[in-house]
């Protein structure tokens, strides 16, 4: 498993020192053709299954067959795959990570406000469509173990103030170095340090946590892991993350080169709930259900595989 993990962040380097080079990955070079249709996926277990959900219902409802880039390590790696037209929709995208981060604009706490910026943003800049939400939203949060909450008595981020100078933080690198929403903002926020805080990729601070390296660390409040390892999400008391709804985004010309294509991916849209989607988490993270697999039983249940109801 060890073993894995290492690979898996040297591949996810490898995606990022390429695509910020010019050069394209096995899989991403030139783009799709009118029969095919390129989809990329962070290297999140949440990323994984909503990449497998856009290729199955295209796939059901379309002649056009779908390739998956996966373990892409960042939004903006995922983005760069959109503008090279190398791929033509990320499966999923946040709100709040990409008004700070690609765009580079302030954050903004109203939830309706920032979808609103980003797709006008998208179109404009990009000329790519920014999908209504799936539904959910992903934030950051603060997580500790059981055992560390009732030691320090934490329920809300605040708390941390009083033991912070003890505590070894683990947090995703780009909220690191990220204006607005990241650390240094964090820190003036809530006015407080951690001992050392390390940046890691966000994939692995919850086995980081729950192993002992680390006393808290930020991560995803969908993520299954939470349940599987029993970890206590401290309270954003002060408000200082902005909303993170999770939508995919699709290069214009490639809805026109593939006629058809927007009516399927709009059957997703709004249909998947926060809770919904920390359970699909967990069926993969805790149950070991491949992230496929997960994927389709969820069209299934829903009957997105049902011609006469698709999706409802």
């Amino acid at each position: 498993m060890k073993k894995k993990r290492i690979i898996q962040t040297f591949v996810v380097t490898l995606c990022a020192m390429l695509l910020l080079s010019g050069c394209s990955l096995p899989g991403l070079g030139g783009g799709s053709d009118k029969n095919s249709i390129k989809v990329t996926a962070l290297s999140t277990t949440e990323s994984q299954i909503l990449s497998y959900m856009i290729k199955d219902l295209v796939e059901h409802e379309t002649d056009y067959k779908v390739e998956i880039i996966g373990n892409l390590g960042s939004a903006y790696v995922n983005h760069q795959a959109l503008v090279n037209k190398e791929a033509d929709i990320s499966s999923t995208r946040y709100t709040g990570t990409d008004l700070m981060g690609v765009l580079g604009l302030p954050a903004e706490k109203d939830t309706a406000k920032a979808l609103k910026i980003v797709q006008k943003e998208f179109d404009e800049r990009y000329d790519q469509i920014w999908m209504p939400s799936y539904g959910f939203t992903n934030s950051y949060a603060f997580m500790v173990t059981k055992e560390t909450a009732e030691k320090y008595g934490l329920e809300k981020v605040s708390d941390l103030s009083k033991v912070s100078d003890q505590l070894v933080a683990g947090a995703d690198s780009t909220w690191l170095k990220r204006k607005g929403d990241g650390y240094d903002a964090f820190q003036e926020t809530y006015g407080f340090d951690f001992k050392k805080i390390y940046p890691m990729q966000i994939g692995l601070v919850y086995d980081a946590l729950e192993a002992g390296k680390m006393d808290v660390v930020l991560g995803y409040t969908t993520d299954g892991r939470i349940s599987s390892y029993d970890l206590v999400v401290l309270e954003d008391d002060l408000k200082f993350f902005p909303p993170y709804d999770a939508s995919m985004v699709v290069r214009k010309e490639s809805l026109k080169e593939h006629p058809g294509l927007e009516e399927v991916i709009n059957k997703l849209n709004g249909k998947i709930t926060t809770e919904e989607m920390q359970k699909l988490n967990y069926r993969a993270d805790n149950d070991l259900v491949e992230p496929a697999i997960v994927a389709k039983e969820f069209l299934v249940e829903h009957h997105y595989f049902d011609d006469d109801k698709g999706g409802d």
